[in-house]
């Protein structure tokens, strides 16, 4: 009896370290291959280091611990047309699960306008994806082709990506970004999939809240049926804009019509708002955008204004009656951190990377202010002027995203992973790995144990 027990023992212990070598040889084959900079069309090649300004965000870096990042050629990989999607959402780290049921129960609307630096879009798509949620794509009608494309086939991966069914050349400050939106907002209502509500983007935007941070928000007591549409009543100094007439240069800029041809009043007796051209809107409301007289003659009106997505979609939502309407809501709703010129010294201490049309393009050193404004997003960012500052915040919010998860997490879903010392090999990756793959509640157990 003993002999038996004695070997019923040994065949589980060696069935035990089986199963070990076993997954140790399935993540090394699946996932240090993706990590190894000699394999042709690798998006891991040429990875540069996180940088010092990093330290602050990402857990361990001020004692040691390595980060090593796992893609770095995200362009050519989307460039790559040959890609199998199953490759493709795998090996750039897209999210394929919903995180949580909380989320699930909630699902978003996106609707993103693009025209150039395809590595940011296919960043910002990524951090900002969840299958449970719908996205449409404004790819500007002046991009090119081979932008398009690359755009096209990474969104034909999806089923709940597509891009909008027409496109505009889109002008700065031009009526043509206002009718992007509104194309996309009549894509989306046919969606099958029931968004609560809607969030615009620009290709230079980037997360800073996770998407289970963004549910909670909108679904706050504050914003729970509201839209969110910051801004005031239109200002003496920005009156030219809808009291002139102003045409639109395609593709270039906009400029006053004549000289100084005055416009006729707003319909329906409008008091005309200035705001943000960014929200977060309720289904009804969109309903309403897309029906109601009030907001196709303001549409109308809005043609021939300069930047009309700057007083269009506040002044709908302070018309009485409209779903969702936050009358006198003045600038509430945190949608996006800025660092404007004009309010360098007061609202902050200047940009650390560089200004263009009085917006700062973010450095490394401006993470700091963003991440401590916690908006929904902050904007705007370059890949070639700094790239450091989109690592870094990328990392941050991605591991953000898998700590807040409620499911195992999944090994491809890791942006990057760490080891713990030069002599450690793959041991931290592989006890990454292991954590991230419990669900959220196995984790706090064993926080709590060890705190016991």
């Amino acid at each position: 009896m003993r002999q038996l027990e004695g070997t019923k023992c040994s065949f589980l212990l060696c069935l035990g370290l089986s199963i070990i070598i076993g997954s140790l040889i399935y993540l090394r084959t699946r996932m240090p291959a993706e990590l190894n900079p000699s394999q042709p069309n690798n998006p891991a090649a040429g990875c540069r280091p996180f940088a010092t300004e990093c330290k602050a965000f990402l857990p361990g870096m001020e004692t040691g611990v390595q980060w090593s990042r796992r893609d770095c050629q995200v362009e050519s990989y989307a460039l790559n047309g040959d890609l199998q999607c199953s490759n493709l959402t795998r090996d750039l780290h897209f999210i394929t699960k919903p995180l949580s049921l909380e989320e699930e129960a909630y699902p978003l609307a996106f609707i993103v306008t693009v025209h150039k630096e395809l590595e940011l879009f296919v960043r910002l798509l990524r951090a900002i994806y969840m299958p449970q949620n719908v996205y449409c794509i404004h790819v500007d009608a002046k991009a090119p082709s081979e932008y398009r494309t690359a755009v096209e086939t990474l969104v034909g991966c999806f089923n709940n990506t597509f891009l909008s069914s027409r496109s505009e050349t889109v002008t700065y400050a031009g009526f043509s970004r206002l009718q992007a939106d509104v194309n996309c907002m009549k894509d989306l209502i046919k969606s099958e999939i029931g968004w609560k509500k809607v969030v615009n983007l620009c290709g230079q935007d980037f997360p800073v809240k996770s998407n289970l941070e963004l549910v909670r928000y909108m679904q706050s007591k504050e914003w729970r049926d509201r839209n969110m549409t910051p801004g005031v009543k239109q200002p003496a100094s920005m009156r030219y804009r809808t009291h002139l007439q102003h045409k639109e240069i395609t593709g270039s800029h906009v400029a006053p019509k004549g000289r100084g041809l005055r416009k006729g009043p707003p319909p329906h007796n409008l008091q005309v708002y200035f705001g943000t051209a960014y929200y977060a809107l309720t289904r009804p409301f969109v309903e309403f955008v897309l029906k109601s007289p009030v907001a196709h003659d303001l549409l109308d009106w809005s043609k021939d204004t300069f930047s009309p997505d700057e007083h269009y979609w506040v002044t709908l939502n302070h018309v009485k009656g409209a779903p969702g309407s936050h009358i006198d809501g003045g600038w509430a709703g945190d949608i996006r951190a800025i660092k404007w010129r004009d309010q360098e010294g007061r609202a902050h201490s200047g940009c650390k990377g560089h200004y263009v049309r009085d917006i700062c393009v973010y450095g490394a050193e401006d993470l700091p202010w963003i991440i401590n404004r916690n908006s929904m997003f902050a904007n705007k960012f370059e890949s070639k002027s700094f790239p450091e500052a989109l690592d870094c915040l990328e990392q941050w919010q991605r591991n953000k995203v898998l700590n807040q998860a409620a499911v195992p997490v999944e090994p491809s879903w890791l942006l990057a992973t760490h080891v713990q010392s030069k002599s450690g090999g793959s041991g931290g990756l592989f006890a990454l790995v292991q954590w991230l793959s419990l669900s959220k509640w196995e984790r706090e157990k064993i926080k709590l144990r060890k705190a016991g």
